[in-house]
């Protein structure tokens, strides 16, 4: 597999190695050992989940103030824009966006460590989402910032606001500076 760094440099992306021919194609989505090796520690999965979402479905920017859930994400149909947001009060990148195209054509995946706020946007007529977390879901811990939040000004890709399609619970999330942190 190929490790990209971003910006940031705990965030990252992972290609895999793709065997392909006019069968199909073949790949290992995941391996322990390697995994670790790419992120430069020991990471443990409790849960994997999986979503689906019509074009223009804007979902996050999601955290867990507690129980941190780190998540390794990636896309098996369609195509997001896929944003991590450092969390971490002592983190030089504190406040900073990474953006990736994820795509069941790229077979890209990213981790986004603990301590970030993540989410995507599905530029596809639809789109299959799976992730895995370090940790499990945590409702009276979930947290969230606005998607359009000004201070962050996530460069979204080119879409008309008007047919984004957010929850209630998105729509009315925490601006950045009104948001819980991580130390």
């Amino acid at each position: 597999m190929n490790v990209i760094d971003t910006a940031i440099p705990d965030v990252k992306i992972i290609e895999p190695q793709v065997f392909g021919d006019d069968r199909g194609f073949f790949l290992e989505s995941f391996n322990q050992t390697k995994f670790n090796a790419a992120v430069g520690r020991d990471v443990a999965f409790v849960q994997d989940n999986h979503s689906r979402s019509q074009c223009g479905v804007l979902r996050g920017l999601h955290y867990q103030i507690q129980q941190p859930q780190g998540k390794l994400v990636r896309v098996v149909a369609g195509e997001v824009f896929d944003v991590a947001v450092d969390l971490r009060k002592s983190s030089p990148t504190f406040g900073h966006w990474v953006g990736v195209t994820l795509s069941a054509d790229n077979k890209r995946q990213l981790w986004v460590p603990e301590g970030f706020a993540h989410g995507f946007l599905v530029t596809s007529d639809h789109a299959e989402f799976l992730y895995k977390t370090t940790d499990f879901w945590a409702p009276q811990y979930e947290r969230g910032i606005v998607w359009n939040d000004a201070t962050l000004a996530i460069n979204w890709p080119d879409a008309d606001v008007s047919e984004l399609l957010v929850s209630g619970k998105d729509a009315a999330a925490q601006h950045f500076a009104s948001a819980d942190y991580f130390d």
